[in-house]
């Protein structure tokens, strides 16, 4: 009798290229090692190739293991969405989703979101994580999220995406800057300035930078910011000019007592939009659907005149 591929014998290959590692994989099984490489082995019988190139540096995928690997994600994905909808009917909605967020963001508007999910859904549990946008997207195609909070756009034909609302960019300039005085400014006050911005692991830094080609503004790359406490502190010492998402500024830049001027840009038209993304394959899109309806009523109700909902 011929044998099978095992749902076992596909989560220990999974674990093993995600952690690079037989021992990292088997404890993150809670199997003893031999048994992981057992399993591993019979697998590689049972479709007749090998996966993994085993060495010193530890376990390399085979160029054919990835189309493997690929599939076995997916079936694996189908697997969870079986079991998550048979308890959905037997218990109602609830269950655990793992959240990715923009540290740009999550901070500053996940606090009014998950108050508001937990009186609506309290059997609902989310485990939050923040990562730059380019890594969230990454780990949300491998599976590591269930869904993101990022600002888009996100390109892949395989994530679907909610627009939740825009968000205006604020203007930051030291105290002593000469545009300090101005409550607004335009186009033509950025010709000639340094501009800071984040990292390119950040679509915010994708936005600024093609801002400040249209405008002739001179965008600083040798002094890319970690964060946007670090921006903010960076424009505090003239080292340039930067953008400040709104909900940032309301959180954290006192209008009395802060470091940085903050300037209307463009009448606040100039706008970064943020939104949900997901695999199109997820098993919680019911559940992903109401957090978005939560989201949008977050924006509208409590950010009214600083967001645009979509």
């Amino acid at each position: 009798m011929e044998s099978a591929v095992t749902l076992r014998q596909l989560r220990y290959f999974i674990a093993l290229t995600e952690t690079g590692n037989f021992r990292k994989a088997a404890d993150r099984e809670g199997v003893s090692q031999p048994s992981l490489s057992q399993q591993i082995v019979r697998l590689e019988e049972t479709l007749g190739m090998a996966l993994i190139e085993r060495g010193k540096r530890g376990a390399i995928l085979t160029p054919g293991a990835r189309v493997v690997l690929e599939h076995a994600r997916k079936f694996m994905e189908e697997v969870s969405a079986l079991q998550i909808g048979a308890t959905a009917a037997r218990e109602g909605t609830g269950g655990t989703l793992r959240l990715g967020s923009s540290p740009t963001l999550g901070p500053y508007f996940l606090p009014y979101l998950t108050r508001r999910l937990h009186r609506a859904y309290p059997e609902l549990k989310l485990i939050i994580r923040e990562a730059a946008p380019i890594v969230l997207q990454e780990d949300l195609q491998e599976g590591r999220y269930d869904l993101i909070l990022t600002q888009l756009p996100v390109r892949s034909g395989d994530i679907a995406v909610e627009r939740l609302f825009r968000e205006p960019l604020r203007l930051a300039v030291s105290q002593d800057h000469a545009l300090a005085r101005l409550n607004e400014v335009t186009d033509r006050h950025l010709s000639g300035q340094d501009i800071l911005a984040l990292s390119s692991a950040y679509v915010l830094h994708t936005q600024i930078s093609a801002l400040c080609e249209e405008v002739g503004a001179n965008l600083r790359r040798e002094y890319e910011g970690t964060s946007l406490d670090a921006l903010r502190q960076m424009t505090a010492l003239n080292m340039g000019l930067t953008f400040l998402p709104t909900l940032y500024v309301r959180s954290e830049v006192s209008s009395e007592t802060g470091d940085v001027a903050v300037l209307r840009f463009r009448r606040d038209r100039f706008t970064r939009s943020i939104g949900l993304a997901w695999r199109k394959r997820s098993a919680h899109r019911e559940a992903i659907s109401r957090i978005a309806a939560a989201a949008k009523d977050v924006a509208r109700d409590r950010f009214k005149g600083l967001v645009i909902v979509e």
